[in-house]
């Protein structure tokens, strides 16, 4: 057997080994081991099915982003009620990660596709007035705010434009890297400061749809500035966690004050690596997933994990390596796009990153955990923990440490707890005990944390307590008698009020 069928072998065993045994990171019973970092799977075309969906949370899905920008609502609400039902059925805690679209600006529609060469002058012109020999685009008022000399790409930057001049609400170009333009390819413009709303009224509604649906997350695209997280933050309440999606130039100058402001920061490679050099990709995103490790936000790597399977029922190398790459950076969560919305092996995917973030888990790599900048004496303040909160998550984290303790038990009623013990990746797993049905799906897509609905129990520290070492217990992580952390709040019911932490027994 050559090397390649070697390989092709061993990846085929590891991903059986996980799909036909209770391996300790994937099990499909109720509070049982998860892997420890997460796995979101775009649901579309070729995942909405019923039976595919029920496959894909057995097999390790935690998180189902429905993608605004496709599909109409009669397809997301099927698909959502669909997950639903599968998380029932399997007893699994899935959450729903419901994307908005954001002011994505296109070219309209061309009656043909336009070859375009290198010193060709091209005006982009509103759509709603173009005429022919010109390039229709959906942001009317691109004329105003672009200066001469302005680079704009197209069709993911396969098509780079330069600003020549302006004439009323036109923009003249010169082609500096041509090529075949075809209608709806998206426009960007990197350093150009666009006044358009953080959100469209298509993204209004689609926020109505979202919050009726009851999703536990809403992704908000293009994020510039820290005030449009705010303002969707505002909109939303406490009905849903919002994930800043990190695909602007102008995001990453103010980058520290829009992830302080989020509840979670997704690295969204595809815009955003439109609007870098290729080059600088790697680096910013490994700087993002730091500055989200720091201030205890849950941060999503994102597009192109595994592009080839699109196409291909197993990944590339440098594909594993990417997969393998943004775990050990410190990513709570990795995201599946196409591979699972339109690819034609949408299982075999979600096998191959379970399979990669089991053999980075067993490897023992993580038990350093990611590194962290620190605030002086050691402690980190920011984030909208206090000191006192992170002294507690980080006592919780060392003292479970100190002891050969197999598990940490967080009682939490919003999950802010968890997420913060998560944040200083400890290295035994987290069971995060709530009453609270929403917080127990959201908590799914936290690393290291195994939520636990606690249901017809009196809301009592020693009742949640008893609750959570149970939990420990049946999920066969450690014997009775052995030493646990258990960290909580008091009074219960107020959020942010981590104050205590205490070793007891299973």
């Amino acid at each position: 057997m050559g090397v390649v069928g070697l390989r092709v072998l061993l990846l085929s065993l590891c991903i059986a080994t996980i799909l036909a045994s209770r391996h300790p990171v994937v099990s499909s019973t109720p509070g049982s081991i998860m892997l420890r970092t997460k796995v979101v799977c775009t649901l579309g075309p070729a995942s909405s099915g019923w039976d595919t969906i029920l496959a894909l949370v057995q097999r390790g899905m935690n998180l189902a982003r429905v993608n605004m920008s496709h599909g109409s609502r009669e397809d997301h609400a099927r698909i959502i009620e669909s997950v639903r039902a599968a998380a029932r059925e399997t007893g699994k805690p899935v959450a729903i990660l419901v994307d908005l679209q954001g002011p994505k600006i296109r070219v309209g529609e061309l009656t043909q596709p336009i070859e375009l060469n290198v010193d060709d002058e091209v005006i982009l012109a509103p759509e709603a007035s173009a005429v022919q020999g010109e390039v229709p685009t959906t942001y009317a008022q691109l004329a105003e705010e672009i200066a001469v000399n302005d680079t704009v790409l197209l069709d993911d930057g396969l098509l780079e434009f330069r600003c020549v001049r302006t004439e009323g609400d036109r923009t003249v170009f010169e082609v500096i890297r041509g090529g075949l333009l075809r209608s709806k390819k998206g426009i960007n413009l990197p350093n150009v400061d666009l006044k358009t709303p953080s959100m469209t009224d298509k993204d209004l509604q689609d926020l109505d749809f979202a919050l009726q649906y009851e999703a536990e997350y809403i992704g908000l695209s293009f994020v510039r500035k820290a005030e449009d997280v705010v303002d969707l933050k505002r909109r939303v309440g406490d009905r849903a966690l919002v994930v800043a999606k990190i695909e602007k130039v102008q995001a990453l100058r103010v980058i520290e004050e829009v992830i302080a402001e989020s509840d979670v920061v997704m690295v969204a490679r595809g815009d955003l690596g439109v609007e870098l050099p290729f080059q600088r990709v790697p680096l910013v995103q490994k700087r993002i997933i730091q500055l989200a490790n720091y201030h205890g936000r849950p941060v999503i790597t994102a597009t192109q994990m595994l592009e080839s399977m699109i196409e291909s029922a197993r990944p590339t190398r440098a594909e594993a390596s990417d997969v393998a790459n943004a775990i050990l950076d410190g990513s709570d969560a990795v995201m599946l796009s196409g591979e699972t919305a339109v690819g034609e092996y949408p299982l075999q995917a979600l096998e191959a990153i379970v399979c990669i973030g089991s053999e980075i888990e067993r490897s023992g790599f993580l038990e350093r955990g990611p590194r962290y900048l620190t605030a002086p004496g050691g402690l980190r303040t920011r984030g909208g923990a206090s000191i006192r909160e992170h002294a507690i998550a980080a006592a919780t984290v060392e003292a479970a440490k100190q002891i050969g303790a197999p598990a940490i038990v967080v009682i939490t009623k919003s999950g802010f707890s968890a997420r913060l013990v998560s944040s200083y990746r400890p290295s035994m797993p987290v069971f995060a005990v709530t009453t609270e049905q929403a917080t127990f799906r959201q908590l799914a897509a936290v690393w290291g944390v195994n939520p636990v609905l606690a249901e017809d129990v009196e809301v009592t520290y020693q009742e949640l307590s008893d609750f959570g070492r149970l939990a420990v217990l049946e999920a066969g992580v450690g014997e009775k008698g052995a030493s646990v952390a258990i960290t909580a709040g008091f009074p219960f019911h107020q959020i942010g009020s981590t104050n205590n932490m205490r070793l007891d027994r299973l």
